[in-house]
């Protein structure tokens, strides 16, 4: 199956390239239009076919794609892939503002093509077992060290993993969402999410100026915790604690769930299901709200 890797950045290289470069039957062709760098990474991985220009791979006849080029890029390179009748796998955001990311949705809705967007989170192991545990309250902690930042960029960038973690994890509908903040210079420092429900509340936290770089989520209820840091170390708490880490064995693109959301894009292409970007455009719809909240 011909498969394009757009946009041959770090997350490319490091997360996903490891993955599709071990899967067979996938003809695996490179975009970028950095040359050295594409001849570079088409060496490592001894793949011939090689690309600088959009329209050049689209003609080669590749059927999917993984769009990891910049963010102010997706909307131009996913709309030519769609409309050529490529199904898309795309980094969030789909873009760093709501019309265009519900363009997007749209076009591939009307084009019968396939829309995923990059939440790996949601496939992690970690995350995936919290969701069958009892979740009262949820509290998700993803801080940085010495990173304020415009509102904007923070959000869609980076705090977004934030929100579609929460939304994937609550246990009913939301009913209420409160957002609190602070900023410096006009840089935020750090931002608080809140989304309750019917018997349940669900905090998000990003402290950008905390001295540590660290996700840490934990879910209770029924009188038991279960945390999970940084993806790989699980706690679980019922009278004395006992702890699970990453197995040696056990890749880090596995452990962060890079491996199965990219298995379940490329499974959806082969067995012709049509992956919708709707749920994930309600998070971006999220995004946007607290960037309305905040102000720019």
């Amino acid at each position: 199956m011909p498969v394009a890797v757009i946009g041959l950045g770090d997350i490319a290289q490091k997360a996903y390239l490891p993955v599709l470069a071990a899967q067979p039957g996938l003809d695996l062709r490179l975009m970028t239009r950095d040359r050295a760098k594409l001849d570079r990474i088409g060496d490592t991985y001894r793949i011939p076919q090689r690309f600088t220009d959009l329209g050049d791979l689209i003609d080669s006849g590749v059927r999917a794609a993984f769009v990891h080029a910049a963010t102010d890029q997706h909307v131009a390179i996913t709309e030519r892939l769609l409309t050529a009748g490529v199904d898309v796998y795309v980094d969030k955001p789909l873009d760093y503002h709501l019309d265009p990311a519900r363009r997007l949705t749209d076009l591939a809705d009307r084009l019968g093509r396939s829309l995923m967007v990059g939440f790996n989170r949601r496939y992690a192991p970690g995350y995936v077992q919290a969701k069958e545990r009892p979740r009262d309250l949820i509290v998700l902690q993803k801080n940085r060290e010495g990173l304020p930042e415009a509102v904007r960029t923070l959000v869609y960038d980076d705090f977004i993993h934030v929100v579609d973690s929460l939304r994937f994890l609550v246990p009913g509908e939301i009913e209420q969402v409160d957002v609190r903040w602070r900023k410096r210079d006009n840089l935020v420092e750090h931002l608080v999410l809140t989304l309750s429900g019917e018997g349940f509340t669900a905090l998000g936290i990003m402290n950008r100026v905390s001295g540590s770089t660290e996700e840490v989520l934990e879910v209770s209820g029924g009188d038991s915790k279960r945390v999970v840091v940084n993806l790989a170390e699980v706690i679980d708490h019922r009278g004395q604690p006992t702890v699970r880490r990453r197995g040696d064995w056990v890749s880090v693109a596995r452990q962060r769930g890079i491996e199965q959301i990219v298995l379940g894009f490329l499974e959806s292409v082969r067995s012709g299901k049509t992956v919708t970007a709707h749920d994930a455009l309600r998070t971006h719809e999220l995004c946007e709200l607290i960037v309305k909240r905040v102000g720019e």
